[in-house]
């Protein structure tokens, strides 16, 4: 017992590092697996019981969705950022008061979230070039998302906050149990009701909602070091200005991302419904395969963080070069696996057989994978760099991939076609890791044997 209670909540800043990482780590991967699940459901059960139309209007939309999740994925990881650094310090009061100023703050900004996308949605669609066949679908599924943004702020900052303790196992076991709701209403939704693609939003905001939920029931009866008192609520200018500052560099990073793929996404569109469902089917198995990348960013961010809070560099050093180095092991296994599974899979989830889907989806798939081995380093250096609590630098990054694809919307994609999609991301991946890890090297918990408070 006492050994499963080490692995579901590992102590990151004591104690042997690599294991640590791998027991926070894990159930961060199973965790985004599921989460994928939610939207990688919605194409395959649309794809195999709706027309092609039907997934490429979620195709369509999808990089609106990805605006969303940005955000607020970014906001409420900047937030956990900083809880976790409260939490390494041991000022349990200190941590309290992190609570306390994150809710206040999450609600405010889903309140604005909710009502600047009631006005602007069928103008991005149409900014989008969405095809006029499509776009009433693509407005019902991403309209029936939107209205309901708040189960997925709640779910970010709840399981950011219990992420932050070191226990990253229990949003796990809730996302499981939403999958699985998921899986049933997208069924039920879909094939019996005859709700179409808006049945799919409106199962993955029920199936959110549940998570949230029982993030909520867990904290109040379990983890009760994270429930503030009411004192707690009284605004400080110093923990205030942390939050927001860590909170809206990360939001506005994920945006950015997220932003120039909404550029990207224009030129997508250009291609026809073949083009755009083919490049869904494919980055649902980028997004699947990547998750592994994801989860060792975020952790190295909350082990990153705590780490500082203790003032352990040394940790801090080695815990990055563990991260990094199990990020380049997993590259390796997909580049060594990619030529058996990428096409039957894209079949699968796409439920197509049209040459035009799956030839894109196959040479999108085969040329990014490879740049797997760039893409680790980069989500663990920038991860690292937010634990460290820079703000401007790792958002810098993400400004350069908006530049970057707003470069090749314009000028390379005219040129060579899809093939300037395909090439498009990973290129600017290897500009990103370059700029993030000069920054990490010079910064100077990595140089120095003590950190500048």
């Amino acid at each position: 017992m006492k050994n499963f209670k080490s692995f579901i909540h590992p102590d990151l800043t004591g104690g042997p590092i690599l294991p640590a990482l791998i027991s926070f780590a894990f159930p961060l991967i199973v965790s985004l697996a599921f989460q994928q699940l939610y939207n990688a459901v919605d194409a395959i059960i649309v794809g195999h019981y709706l027309a092609e139309d039907s997934l490429a209007a979620i195709g369509s939309s999808a990089v609106l969705f990805e605006l969303l999740v940005g955000f607020g994925n970014g906001f409420g990881n900047g937030l956990s950022i900083v809880a976790a650094r409260a939490f390494g310090s041991g000022n349990r009061d200190a941590l309290k008061k992190v609570v306390a100023m994150s809710l206040m703050l999450t609600a405010l900004v889903t309140v604005i979230v909710t009502a600047v996308s009631r006005f602007c949605l069928m103008p991005a669609l149409d900014v989008l070039g969405t095809p006029a066949e499509i776009k009433e679908e693509s407005f019902s599924y991403i309209n029936t998302v939107t209205m309901f943004a708040v189960v997925m702020f709640a779910f970010n900052l709840l399981s950011g906050l219990l992420r932050a303790t070191g226990d990253s196992f229990s949003p796990l076991v809730f996302l499981v149990i939403a999958s699985i709701l998921n899986i049933a209403l997208d069924l039920l939704f879909i094939t019996k009701l005859d709700m179409g693609v808006r049945g799919a939003a409106v199962a993955t905001v029920v199936a959110q909602g549940v998570s949230a939920i029982l993030c909520a029931v867990f904290i109040a009866t379990k983890a009760r070091i994270l429930i503030p008192a009411a004192r707690h609520f009284s605004a400080e200018r110093k923990t205030v200005s942390e939050l927001l500052g860590q909170g809206i560099s990360m939001a506005l990073m994920g945006s950015l991302v997220s932003s120039g793929t909404v550029v990207l996404q224009s030129a997508i569109n250009s291609f026809g419904t073949m083009v755009i469902a083919g490049h869904l089917a494919s980055r649902k198995i980028f997004s699947i395969v990547n998750i592994p990348l994801i989860s060792l960013g975020t952790a190295s961010s909350t082990f990153v963080s705590q780490n500082l809070g203790a003032g352990k560099p040394d940790r801090i050093r080695a815990g990055i070069k563990l991260s990094i180095t199990m990020a380049v092991i997993w590259a390796v296994f997909l580049i060594a696996t990619m030529k058996f599974t990428v096409r039957p899979l894209l079949s699968f989830i796409s439920g197509s057989a049209n040459e035009t889907l799956l030839e894109y989806g196959t040479n999108y798939l085969y040329f990014c994978i490879p740049f797997f081995l760039i893409l680790g380093g980069l989500f663990v250096s920038r991860n690292s760099l937010q634990g460290l609590g820079s703000k401007i630098l790792p958002l810098i990054s993400s400004v350069i991939e908006l530049l970057g694809k707003i470069l090749f919307t314009a000028l390379i994609v005219p040129k060579l076609g899809t093939w300037g999609i395909i090439i498009c991301e990973p290129l600017i991946w290897c500009v990103m890791f370059a700029q993030l890890i000069f920054v990490l090297l010079r910064h100077p918990a990595m140089r120095e044997g003590k950190i500048r408070k």
